[in-house]
């Protein structure tokens, strides 16, 4: 495997595969923006891949993290301090999790929000051209968070440049800097997120720096999983343990297909009809 950015860090918890074997069996693979951020989003997937024959999980964190609010003991630290440490708790999550592979590619959120940066667009693509996903797991285009969406659009873009053969099965925006509860039902997906809960709040105690450091995401996180499975269905017990909502984002990567942003407007659209409706039918 050959990453373009000398910082980047690549990590197989299984020794017993080269980084290109432990990609190439990926079946179910997360790309997000910062470290963290797979195992908010992605818990589904881990658990799709823990115990199950064929199944793999990639994780792929783009950014370095080397940014990241800070305080309490982390107050002192300097973005080189941080990125090492933000690194080194990715690859403890990876390793708990059980990932076939947990790529860091280690650019700046400037980089990564620049249309056409040819490190951030090569080493995607050798990502995207590296395994045969079943299913991949991305920020959501209604995230609130800049770098988030940008990372989005990079790796649309680098799916696309795929063979038609060759793309993902699946592909889910999910949440983390807004929820999507606001999708009207039709278009929700619900991404099954209450299995194998003491690893998920292991995965989360992996980072330290951002729980320790003023946000914690531990407690967030799965308190919105519970909150989604139960808030889902005002007339119908819970059927899961915790969801995490996600846009289907499969129609975008096809040929011929409609925008990213198109779809995005289309759902918002529908969610001003639904509730307009409602008003309207005991107005």
């Amino acid at each position: 495997m050959k990453l373009s950015n000398p910082a980047a860090d690549i990590f197989v918890p299984d020794s017993s595969f080269s980084p290109d074997e432990a990609l190439g069996r990926v079946t179910h693979l997360c790309v997000t923006a910062h470290q963290d951020d797979i195992e908010i989003m992605a818990q589904s997937g881990i658990s799709d891949c823990i115990g199950v024959p064929g199944n793999a999980f990639g994780g792929v964190v783009v950014t370095n993290g080397a940014g990241s609010p800070r305080t309490g003991r982390y107050a002192s630290y300097t973005d080189e301090q941080m990125l090492a440490v933000r690194r080194s708790e990715q690859r403890e999550a990876a390793r708990l999790g059980q990932y076939s592979i947990q790529l860091q590619l280690g650019y700046t959120s400037a980089e990564v929000k620049r249309p056409g940066h040819p490190g951030v667009a090569g080493d995607l693509r050798a990502v995207f051209s590296g395994c045969r996903p079943q299913v991949v797991f991305l920020h959501n285009p209604a995230d609130k968070h800049d770098t988030h969406v940008a990372v989005l659009l990079r790796c649309l873009e680098a799916i696309r440049l795929l063979p038609a053969a060759d793309r993902p099965g699946r592909v889910f925006g999910c949440e983390v800097w807004r929820n999507l509860d606001w999708l009207p039902d039709a278009d929700k997906v619900a991404l099954d997120s209450g299995r194998h809960p003491e690893l998920s709040r292991k995965l989360l105690a992996a980072f330290d720096s951002q729980i320790a450091g003023g946000k914690r995401y531990d407690l967030a996180t799965v308190g919105r999983r519970a909150s989604n499975a139960t808030f889902h269905a005002s007339h119908a017990t819970d059927n899961l343990a915790g969801i995490t909502w996600a846009m289907d984002l499969t129609p975008v990567i096809r040929d011929g297909s409609p925008s990213v942003q198109d779809l995005t407007a289309s759902l918002v659209a529908r969610l001003a009809e639904d509730v307009l409706r409602r008003l309207n039918a005991f107005a």
